[in-house]
């Protein structure tokens, strides 16, 4: 107890938001979708990955755009929780560690998403809460389309977007937490995308076909 007595309150805020981030970052709704509308683990097809991606590709478009918004409003609900009980700079890390909680889910076995949906989910919870600077989610926003319209994969747009957004933030504000907490995201993206960067070097990375598909 003396310990927590010692902690300053911002770091007492830092530590519990980053455990509510990680807790709803580890609900799979793509699992979840996936075995209560479908009856399919997406874990078994596809890229295996609890994502909003390879949902789309397992399941269709309706159930890829469902378990987008909800891995983008799981990270916006935390950081909102973290926002309104300790300060909005705070609740950075509530969203960071949902992106972290999204690709390391305790809910499923540690075997989760590339965190692109939440990585969204994290600026825009960025621009309401902390920064209300609705730029850092339309720029980041903005390259990924372009870059998934050309290409037609999601891997690439998802890499330079993360690139893109920690860039954006580094000349927009002086902060450095949300310094840290970008590149952080940005390195978690490219990390879980390692694979899909070999591929995409090797010249037989998967483009997108669900995105064209009407079920």
């Amino acid at each position: 107890m003396d310990i927590l007595n010692n902690l300053h309150p911002m770091y007492i805020g830092i530590i519990v938001s980053s455990i509510i981030g990680y807790l709803l970052g580890s609900i799979p709704f793509a699992l979840v979708i996936g075995k209560v509308f479908y009856g399919t683990d997406v874990r078994e097809h596809g890229s295996g990955n609890l994502g909003g991606s390879n949902a789309g590709r397992v399941l269709g478009k309706k159930a890829a755009i469902s378990v987008i918004a909800l891995d983008v409003l799981k990270v916006v609900a935390a950081s909102g929780i973290s926002a309104l009980l300790f300060d909005p700079m705070v609740s950075i890390w509530a969203g960071l560690f949902a992106a972290v909680g999204h690709c390391y889910p305790i809910f499923a076995g540690f075997r989760g998403g590339k965190a692109v949906a939440t990585m969204f989910g994290f600026l825009l919870s960025c621009a309401i809460f902390t920064f209300q600077d609705p730029w850092m989610l339309l720029i980041p926003l903005a390259v990924f389309v372009v870059i998934l319209v050309i290409f037609q994969m999601v891997s690439l747009a998802s890499i330079f977007a993360s690139i893109t957004q920690a860039i954006y933030i580094y000349f927009i504000t002086s902060a450095e937490s949300i310094h840290v907490a970008s590149i952080l995201l940005a390195v978690l993206v490219i990390f879980r995308h390692r694979s899909n960067i070999k591929r995409i070097i090797d010249g037989n990375e998967n483009k997108v076909s669900w995105l064209r598909k009407n079920k």
